[in-house]
């Protein structure tokens, strides 16, 4: 039977329209003259029969209807393009997608792959960022390391590292002064989107109930953190070992050495129960257990 699906060439023009709101610019990206773009998109909304796209002599605007289409066809049309890069790419080799927390990947997992490469040349490791919950079977994705509780349905989680955030901020900050919880409650906080109870939690395992401890710039990464601490924005809760280069010039303190009570969260591998088997991820997995290990020995 064949499939109700419109062409890769209707949905490609269509994308490019979608995101730049003009057909004139979506030619000019795709190499097209603007009236082959008009009839790819005019023939999409004939095999949908839904309007997409409103027109007017000011230019075009997507429908309610097209928006909800261009979200969902630009989000296929990618994953169509990752595999396709990765399979052009791949010679015979095996390859490994992994859904990574972005600062944690940065800073502590890719000084060190180069010996997972070194151990296995014929394993290419690819990282996505990802800092929200997702459905693996909705995803292309091999494993993913994230921070929780360890509980994902459907995945075999393996206990990598905790986290331990304390309270961070530019020397200049503190004027030369010792910190206190009381102190640190009077200068600015710096909040994170995905842990926004942190401080919360920071200063009820100091005894103390703060008002504004939800108050202040919400940003979502730890590098986006560090430099907002590292200019004089306020304090931040960041683990230290995600930013040992500021600590270690100096342009970064840990304002007190009292973590946030973990909760029982930490980071983890989880590998989709699928995927358990697959000798590429076995390899991995073995790897950075044994260089997690290995990091909190030596820490």
């Amino acid at each position: 039977m064949r499939r109700k699906i419109p062409s890769t060439a209707a949905l490609v023009a269509f994308e490019a329209s979608a995101r730049h709101q003009s057909f004139t610019r979506a030619a000019d990206e795709l190499a097209l003259t603007q009236g082959a773009v008009c009839r790819q998109i005019a023939g999409l909304e004939e095999f949908l029969g839904v309007e997409l796209f409103r027109r007017s002599r000011r230019g075009v605007l997507l429908t309610e209807a097209g928006t909800a289409y261009a979200a969902k066809v630009a989000a296929q049309l990618d994953a169509v393009e990752r595999d396709t890069l990765a399979l052009m790419g791949a010679q015979g080799a095996m390859g490994l997608e992994l859904a990574v927390v972005p600062t944690f990947a940065t800073q502590w997992l890719l000084p060190r792959l180069k010996d997972f490469q070194r151990l296995h040349p014929e394993v290419t490791v690819h990282l996505t960022n990802r800092t929200r919950p997702f459905l693996f079977a909705d995803t292309g994705f091999d494993a993913a390391i994230y921070f929780g509780d360890g509980d994902w349905s459907g995945t075999e989680a393996h206990f990598l590292m905790h986290e331990h955030l304390m309270p961070v901020c530019s020397p200049a900050l503190l004027g030369g002064q010792p910190a206190s919880a009381e102190r640190i409650a009077e200068l600015p906080l710096l909040q994170q989107s995905t842990r926004p109870y942190a401080w919360r939690q920071w200063f009820a395992a100091q005894g103390l109930n703060i008002s504004r401890d939800m108050t202040g710039p919400r940003l979502e990464l730890f590098s986006m953190l560090a430099q907002a601490a590292r200019h004089e924005m306020g304090v931040a809760l960041i683990p230290p070992f995600l930013i040992q280069r500021e600590l270690a010039d100096g342009s970064l303190v840990v304002a007190m050495e009292r973590p946030v009570p973990d909760g029982g969260r930490a980071y983890y591998l989880t590998v989709p129960e699928r995927k358990v088997e697959s000798a590429a991820l076995k390899a991995f997995r073995d790897w950075l257990l044994g260089e997690a290990q290995a990091y909190q020995v030596a820490g």
